[in-house]
Order: C-alpha cells, then structure tokens, then sequence
C-alpha cells in the first residue's frame, strides 16, 4: 500500500509539472505577423499573402501547427475558408512560413460578385491557431478582426453624353480602389425604348491599383436620339461580370 501510494504520488507530480511546463511552453510561444500583406490575382482568384513566423521558446516540440481562416460577408455568407500546416517546429527553432486567403470571384453568385465589383466593404475575420506540445497536449488560439474590401469599379459613372449623326461618344469614369491592376476589356451595347440594340462598341481597360478610370466611349449608332440605355459588360483577367445597366439621357 505504501509503495502503491507513492507511485501515485509521483505520478501526480509528474503530471503537475508537466503541465505546469507546458503552461510556461504556451507563454514563451512567438507568433508574429508583422511582415507586410501581399496580394496576387490569377485564374479568376485574388489571394492575400499573409506572412508570420512562429518560434518556439518553449520545453517541447511544436507539432502540427495549423492556422485557420473563415472569411465572411458582411451578410454572414461564407467568402473562403483557408488552412496552413506547419507540421514540426522544434525546440528553439524559429519557421518562417506564409498564410494564403484566397478569394475565388469565378465561383461567386451574380449579387455577390456585383457587391465586391462596385462597393467598399468589410469582411468578418475568424481566425485560428492550433498546435501540440510533445505532440500530445493540444493547445488553440482564436481571434476575429475585420477586413477592409476595395472596390475595383468603384463609382461606375456614365457623363452626360454627346451626339452626332451616327455615334455618341460617352464618358465613363470609375475608380479601382482594389489593391490589384485592372486590365481587359469593356463592352458597351446602346439599347432604345423598344429593348432592341442600336449601337455597340468595345474598349481596353486600364485601370491600375488605387487609380481613377476615365475614358470617353465612341460608339457608332443607328438612331442616337432613341437610346434608353447602355448595357457594359467587362471582361478581365480576374473575372466576367455583365450586363450593368445605367440610364443614358
């Protein structure tokens, strides 16, 4: 009984401090993202490049270190959800390693895409940390922030439009409050009260990061004094979006 007893006090004392080493590991944690955010855009997808280093002035070895990011509408919609894994930091050992949150725009449906495209918004955040010491004693981290959205056709302006025989020259104006350059094409169809087309035209889009667009549109027209409206349709590297109706008149 004795030897039973102080087995199990040994054992509790194990355990105590353990955890109470794995406490002080958690403390000494260094996690810092304090290098500066990039962006990139291919394929239809915007990815913000988040880099952090993580050091491990703990005890024990780090194992399985996963940060987790759900990024929401301001509707509550899901946007993405991106994960990265850091399968083994050792004692002492500093890992440099970058967080990707990618923003899909193909996959969005036609009212969620138009809210990115034409207005300033702000994400919902949730991001998580997690990871095991001695690859047993599991340990997570949550916090949530907001996350500015710029616009790439903020604006979108149709001036007052003037007229000849046979075309009309509008001017068009946005800005690209985005943080990517916006190059492609915009289509413009000049549609009468009948809904029928009277004109059409296409021109080259240009519009680099934190720019103000302005171009003045010339478009060959059958009837110019009938138009009711000019339908755009963009097409770019990152996405397609059309038709945006606006007045002309």
């Amino acid at each position: 009984m004795r030897a039973l007893s102080l087995a199990i006090y040994i054992l509790w004392l194990v355990i105590a401090v353990f955890t109470l080493t794995v406490v002080y590991s958690a403390f000494q944690l260094g996690v810092s993202f304090d290098e500066e955010p990039r962006t990139m855009a291919s394929g239809g997808t915007m990815t913000l490049l988040l880099p952090f280093s993580v050091e491990n002035n703990g005890l024990y070895d780090i194992s399985d270190l996963g940060i987790t990011s759900i990024v929401q509408g301001s509707n509550g919609a899901l946007v993405t959800n991106s994960s990265t894994l850091v399968s083994l930091i050792s004692i002492g050992d500093k890992v440099n390693a970058t967080h990707n949150i990618s923003i899909s725009l193909e996959n969005m449906d036609s009212n969620s895409l138009s809210s990115l495209l034409f207005y300033d918004s702000e994400f919902k955040v949730d991001m998580s940390l997690a990871l095991r010491y001695a690859r047993v004693i599991p340990l997570k981290i949550s916090t949530n922030f907001p996350m500015p959205w710029s616009a790439p056709i903020y604006n979108l302006t149709i001036g007052e439009p003037s007229f000849t025989d046979s075309t009309i020259v509008l001017p068009t104006t946005f800005e690209n409050h985005s943080l990517f350059n916006l190059t492609g094409t915009m289509r413009l169809e000049l549609v009468n009260n009948m809904n029928q087309q009277v004109g059409f035209g296409i021109t080259d889009l240009n519009a680099p990061s934190q720019s103000f667009y302005s171009k003045n549109v010339e478009v060959a027209v059958s009837d110019p004094m009938s138009i009711k409206e000019a339908r755009l349709y963009f097409d770019t590297s990152i996405f397609s979006y059309g038709p945006v109706v606006m007045p002309i008149g």
